[in-house]
C-alpha cells in the first residue's frame, strides 16, 4: 500500500482521468448524456460524478477517492460542512421509534442533534460517559440502531475506546459512527479499530486553510448509498469550487498534521505547569488519564488541547485577550493557530443545563497551527502570565 503523501497527491487520478495536472474545476449545475440509456442510468447511479451536481460531481469524487484511501474505507461522500455531514448519515441510518446512544463530551452541534433534533422526530437518545465502556452497553437498548462517538471529544479531549464500542456494538447489530475531525486519519483510522461509519468537518484540518466549508462521510458502498440517498433530499451539496479547494488542501496534510501534533504538545506541556492554569486536557500528556489507551489507537495526538483556568470565565477571557497569534476564532485545523472559549460558543447550539454539563466556564480550546513552535509557546504563556496578572489586581 503507497504511503500517506503518496495516497493524498495521486488517489484521485483515475476517478475522473484528465491530461492537467492540476484537477479542472467542473462549474457546471447539470451534464448531458448521449442516449436515454445513459441518461436513465446517470439518474440512479449512486454517488455518481457526470449527472447532476445534486447527485455527484467529479471534483466531489476525486476528493472521496481520497478521503475513503485515506481512512481505509470502501467508499466516501462530500458534503457542504461538517454538520450536514452528520446530519444526513444520521438522517439515513435511523428511523422514528429507533434509539441512539451518544457521548457526553462531543462537539456542541453533534450534542444538539441529539439533544434537539432527533426527539423532535421520534428518535430517542441516551448521551453516556464514553471513557467507560461499560456504559454504552447499559445504554444498549432492543431499539438501539446507531452509537455516535468522537475521538478526542471536543473541548474535553477525552478518549473513547473505538476497538471496545465496535466490537460491543457489531455483537448488537448496532452500527457505529465516529467523528475523526480532530485525530485525521494521519493520526487516528476508526475503520481499522472496527467501526462502521467515519466522518469529518473537512472544514478544519483536511482542508487546513480555513477557507472552505465542507464535510465528509467515508464507510462501505452499502452504507454509503443510503446516505447518498438522503444527501439527495437535504440537498446538502458541495460546490465544485470549494471540492477543488477542499482536494488542494488535502493534497499537503501529511505535511502538516507533524506540525500541528509538535506545536500541540508543546503548548500543553508548557502551559499545564502555569500558576493560572488548573489543568490542560491534551491525550498526549502523560497526566492525561487516557493517555495509554490513547498511545493504543493513535499515531499523533493532534494539535488541539483545551486549557482551564484558575479564574474561572474573566481569567479565560483574559487569556484570550492578551493572545498575540492565535485568533479569537469558532474553527481549527488550519495553519494558523486559533482560541475560542467554548462556554460562549455553544450558547446557543444547547440549553444553559446542557452547556453547564458539557463545558467548564473557565475552559479555553487552543488549536495550534503550524506557526514556529517556539513563538506559539511564549506567546501563550506570556497571555497566561498577563491573565492572571489581571486577575490578581482586579
Amino acid at each position: 500500500m503507497p504511503g500517506k503523501s503518496t495516497i493524498t497527491v495521486h488517489a484521485d487520478r483515475e476517478t475522473h482521468p484528465s491530461r492537467a495536472v492540476a484537477p479542472p474545476i467542473y462549474q457546471t449545475a447539470a451534464f448531458s448524456a448521449e442516449d436515454a440509456h445513459a441518461f436513465a442510468a446517470g439518474a440512479v447511479e449512486p454517488r455518481g460524478k457526470d449527472f447532476y451536481t445534486r447527485f455527484g460531481n467529479p471534483n466531489h469524487a476525486q476528493v472521496a477517492a481520497v478521503v475513503a484511501e485515506l481512512e481505509g474505507t470502501e467508499a466516501a461522500l462530500v458534503t457542504a460542512s461538517g454538520m450536514a455531514a452528520i446530519t444526513t448519515a444520521v438522517l439515513a441510518l435511523v428511523s422514528a421509534g429507533d434509539h441512539v446512544i451518544g457521548q457526553k463530551s462531543t462537539y456542541g452541534g453533534t450534542a444538539s442533534v441529539l439533544l434537539n433534533l432527533l426527539p423532535r422526530l421520534g428518535v430517542s437518545t441516551t448521551l453516556v460517559d464514553q471513557r467507560d465502556t461499560e456504559a454504552f452497553a447499559k445504554a444498549l437498548t432492543p431499539k438501539t440502531r446507531l452509537i455516535l462517538v468522537e475521538t478526542p471529544s471536543n473541548p474535553l479531549l477525552q478518549i473513547t475506546d473505538l476497538r471496545a464500542v465496535a466490537e460491543l456494538a457489531r455483537a448488537h447489530g448496532v452500527l457505529t459512527l465516529a467523528d475523526n475531525t480532530f485525530a485525521t486519519p494521519l493520526n487516528q483510522r476508526p475503520a481499522d479499530l472496527g467501526i462502521d461509519v467515519v466522518w469529518h468537518s473537512a472544514t478544519k484540518y483536511l482542508n487546513g486553510h480555513s477557507d472552505v466549508s465542507a464535510g465528509v462521510v467515508a464507510g462501505p458502498t452499502d452504507i454509503l448509498n443510503r446516505i447518498w440517498d438522503t444527501s439527495l433530499l437535504t440537498g446538502a451539496t458541495l460546490g465544485p469550487i470549494d471540492s477543488w479547494l477542499l482536494l488542494r488542501g488535502i493534497r499537503t496534510l501529511p505535511l502538516r498534521v507533524p506540525r500541528h501534533n509538535d506545536n500541540g504538545l508543546a503548548l500543553a506541556e508548557a502551559l499545564s505547569n502555569h500558576p493560572a492554569v488548573t489543568r490542560v486536557n491534551y491525550p498526549g500528556l502523560p497526566t492525561h488519564p487516557q493517555h495509554k489507551l490513547a498511545i493504543e489507537q493513535m499515531n499523533g495526538f493532534g494539535g488541539v488541547l483545551s486549557v482551564e483556568f484558575t479564574g474561572g470565565y474573566d481569567m479565560a477571557d483574559a487569556f484570550l485577550q492578551a493572545l498575540r497569534y492565535p485568533r479569537r476564532s469558532a474553527s481549527l485545523g488550519g495553519v494558523e493557530s486559533l482560541a475560542v472559549h467554548p462556554a460562549s460558543m455553544w450558547a446557543g447550539m444547547l440549553s444553559e443545563e446542557q452547556l453547564t454539563e458539557a463545558v467548564p466556564p473557565g475552559l479555553v480550546r487552543l488549536a495550534a497551527g503550524t506557526e514556529d513552535t517556539d513563538d506559539l509557546v511564549a506567546d501563550a504563556l506570556d497571555a497566561a502570565d498577563a491573565a492572571r496578572n489581571r486577575a490578581t489586581t482586579a
